[in-house]
C-alpha cells in the first residue's frame, strides 16, 4: 500500500485582480466575475516561467519541509498540459535541477484537471508492485500563455501554479486507491489548443483573431472552452464516477469526511454539490485567490487542508478530477 508523505505548492508572484479584468472588460464589473466565478484573483507566472521552473519550485519547498530527502526520491511523475519542449521530457530536466538520483525514474504526463488522481494511480502501482519507494508527482500548469489577452470566458477563471507531493509506502492503515477512470474523446474539441503541433501547426493563418458572439477575441492558436459543454459533462460524468468508486470502496457518501473535486469554478461546484446532496462542510473550496489551475486544484485544496490540520488520522477522503479531453479520474484515500 501507499500513503501520502507530505505536499507542498508554488504560486507565481505576479496577481492578476478582477478589478485589473474590470478595466480590460467593462461590461464585466469585478464583482460580476466573483460572482459568476468564485475568483477573485489568479496567479500569473512571469514571461519567461515555465511550467518547469515552477514544477521545481514547488519541490523545493517540500524538500525544505526535511520530511523526505530527495535522494530518496526513485520516480519523478511531471503532469503538465504546458511542457517547457516538445522533447527531451520535462520531467528529465527537473530530474537534473533537483539534483535527483540518476537511478530515479522520470516521466511527463500530458493531462489537465484529472492528472492530479492519474498520476496518483500511477505512483500506487509503481510503489505497490515494488517499483518504486518513494515517488515525486509534480503538477504545474501555465494556461495563462494560451489565453487571449482579449477573451474574458477563460482569462477570467484560469490561474497558473504548481504543487509537489511525495508518495510512500504504508504498513498501517492509510493507503491510496481504489480508483476509476473515464474517457470520451468526442469532447476533446470542446476545452483545446487548436494550433501549435503537427495536426495543425501555426502559421500566420492561424494567428488571425476572430470575434465570438459573446463578444470573446481568440484565434486558433488560443485556448478555446465550450462553457456550456464542459458544465453537461461535469454534471453527467462526476457523480457517476463518485458513485462508482463508493461501490468499489464499499463506503457510501456519509461515510467519506470530504470531497475534494476539481476545482473548476464556484457556480459548478455547487452544483455537483446539489446534485450529489452534500453538505457545504465535505467540499471545500480553495479557488478564490488562484482561479482555476487545471492539474493542481487538487493538490491545492489538500495542502491547504493539511496545513490547516483540517484532515485527521482516520480520515476518509475522496478525490475526483474532471475536464480537458474528456478526462476523469476519481480515487480513495485513507488518512
Amino acid at each position: 500500500m501507499s500513503k501520502i508523505l507530505d505536499t507542498s505548492v508554488y504560486l507565481p508572484e505576479k496577481i492578476l485582480t478582477n478589478k485589473e479584468l474590470e478595466k480590460i472588460f467593462p461590461s464585466w464589473s469585478a464583482k460580476k466575475i466573483y460572482t459568476k466565478t468564485g475568483i477573485k484573483e489568479r496567479r500569473i507566472a512571469a514571461e519567461h516561467e515555465t511550467a518547469g521552473d515552477m514544477g521545481i519550485k514547488a519541490a523545493e519547498n517540500l524538500f525544505q519541509k526535511d520530511i523526505v530527502s530527495r535522494l530518496d526520491i526513485d520516480f519523478l511523475i511531471f503532469c503538465t498540459q504546458a511542457p517547457d519542449h516538445i522533447l527531451p521530457t520535462t520531467a528529465c530536466i527537473i530530474q537534473n535541477e533537483l539534483k535527483l538520483p540518476k537511478t530515479c525514474g522520470a516521466l511527463d504526463i500530458n493531462l489537465g484537471c484529472s492528472g492530479y488522481v492519474y498520476s496518483l494511480s500511477l505512483a500506487n502501482g509503481l510503489i505497490e508492485s515494488g517499483a518504486a519507494n518513494n515517488v515525486l508527482i509534480i503538477t504545474s500548469d501555465t494556461y495563462s500563455k494560451y489565453i487571449n489577452p482579449n477573451d474574458k470566458s477563460v482569462r477570467t477563471l484560469f490561474g497558473d501554479a504548481a504543487t509537489a507531493t511525495v508518495i510512500g509506502s504504508s504498513s498501517s492503515k492509510e493507503s491510496i486507491g481504489p480508483f476509476v477512470f473515464g474517457t470520451d474523446g468526442s469532447g476533446a474539441e470542446n476545452l483545446i489548443v487548436p494550433a501549435g503541433l503537427f495536426r495543425l501547426p501555426r502559421t500566420a493563418k492561424t494567428g488571425i483573431e476572430y470575434k465570438d458572439s459573446s463578444g470573446n477575441y481568440r484565434s486558433s492558436n488560443d485556448l478555446y472552452m465550450n462553457g456550456p459543454e464542459i458544465m453537461l459533462f461535469s454534471l453527467k460524468e462526476v457523480p457517476t464516477a463518485i458513485d462508482s468508486l463508493c461501490d468499489k470502496s464499499k463506503i457510501n457518501l456519509d461515510g467519506y469526511d470530504y470531497f475534494i473535486l476539481h476545482q473548476a469554478n464556484t457556480f459548478m461546484l455547487e452544483a455537483l454539490r446539489k446534485k450529489l446532496k452534500l453538505p457545504p462542510k465535505k467540499i471545500p473550496i480553495f479557488i478564490e485567490n488562484t482561479g482555476n489551475t487545471v492539474s493542481s486544484t487538487i493538490p491545492l485544496v489538500l495542502d491547504n487542508l493539511l496545513n490547516d490540520k483540517k484532515i485527521a488520522k482516520g480520515y476518509k477522503v475522496l478525490l475526483c478530477g474532471f475536464g480537458v479531453g474528456y478526462s476523469w479520474a476519481a480515487c480513495h484515500i485513507q488518512f
